[in-house]
């Protein structure tokens, strides 16, 4: 039996509403900016639920935070160059393609492999970039 658009719709508003805090302090953490001012992060996070709103029908047995995480990460990794400096959030000391793998590592718990193949980089690079990541944040907590 085909669902209805009412169903459809309220599926996705319903993921909205489960998982758009973390994704919201995910995207923060990738632009670097305060979360009283996340505008940019705010912006990200639109543009990825935007896509997996227009994906959700398709979206059968896949998990939609997965799938909305893989698309945030993705667009920012295309766009990093405009969140080269950040703006004052935790991790505005670094560079974005570390922030992107310390976020991912760290906060997400995704695997090195799994960030490997959404960045599209050897896991040993993940490993550099995320081994260069917390030893400039140490460094900069020291200098502190």
């Amino acid at each position: 039996m085909e669902r209805g658009y009412g169903d459809f719709y309220g599926e996705f508003e319903a993921f909205v509403a489960g998982a758009a805090g973390r994704l919201l302090h995910l995207a923060t953490l990738l632009t670097a900016e305060p979360r009283d001012d996340a505008v940019a992060a705010r912006r990200l996070l639109s543009a990825a639920l935007a896509r997996t709103y227009a994906d959700w029908r398709r979206l059968r047995g896949d998990d939609p935070y997965a799938v909305t995480r893989a698309e945030l990460c993705t667009t920012f990794a295309r766009s990093a160059w405009r969140y080269h400096r950040g703006r004052g959030g935790v991790l505005a000391v670094l560079p974005p393609q570390e922030r992107l793998v310390l976020a991912l590592r760290l906060y997400e718990g995704v695997a090195e492999e799994q960030v490997a193949a959404l960045l599209g980089v050897p896991p040993d690079r993940v490993r550099a970039l995320y081994h260069r990541a917390t030893a400039a944040l140490r460094a900069h907590r020291a200098a502190a």
